[in-house]
């Protein structure tokens, strides 16, 4: 199987996988990664489903990032708009219906699963480097054109941005959302170095 083939299949699946991982985060209603916070607070907001606003918001970042700087879109990053939100929907549902009412070890049991393969996801698609997400890219956009704030700050104005709209439009703000914050850097890391980055060697 070439490169250019396995890097394909990486993002997709990567995608895919964190489509999931969010629909888990959410049935543990223990807090999710920033984004989702603001993309569940909007649909809340207008009493839809999650994975209609995250192709409705996904789709207004893209446009935008087309018009300003558009060498950030890529493959992943069309399947990332079409996906993922589907994906979290799927597995929202299949937990509800496994299990409708979760107890606190089993909330922090999702959860605990969803995160550690939410890092695995993250780490294919950063290693098929096929493209960025729509989210991810405003932050790049934003430190790459200014050239005085660093990536990792535009990062945390945008991340809180979503934290306040989520929660003050119904989103659960957790435990959840702090992990996320702090393990996805070193878990996805240690991820890339072990699985993902050698499944590109030949």
């Amino acid at each position: 199987m070439t490169i250019k083939k396995r890097r394909v299949i990486m993002a997709f699946f990567g995608v895919i996988i964190t489509g999931l991982c969010v629909g888990g985060l959410q049935k543990a209603n223990l807090g999710t990664d920033p984004f989702t916070s603001f993309v569940t607070g909007i649909a809340n907001l207008f009493k839809s489903r999650y994975s209609v606003f995250y192709v409705v918001i996904t789709g207004i970042l893209l446009l935008g990032i087309f018009l300003i700087d558009k060498h950030y879109i890529g493959i992943a990053t069309v399947i990332n708009l079409l996906l993922t939100g589907g994906a979290a929907d799927m597995m929202h549902h299949l937990l509800d219906s496994l299990i409708p009412f979760p107890g606190l070890f089993a909330r922090f049991g999702i959860m605990a699963v969803s995160l550690v393969f939410t890092c695995f996801s993250a780490a294919l698609y950063f290693s098929a480097d096929l493209g960025v997400s729509a989210y991810d890219a405003w932050a790049l956009i934003a430190s790459d054109r200014q050239q005085v704030v660093p990536f990792k700050f535009c990062r945390i104005i945008t991340d809180s941005f979503c934290v306040l709209i989520g929660f003050i439009f119904g989103a659960t703000v957790g435990i959840g959302t702090v992990l996320t914050a702090f393990c996805m850097g070193p878990l996805t890391n240690f991820f890339r170095e072990k699985i993902t980055n050698p499944m590109l060697e030949e």
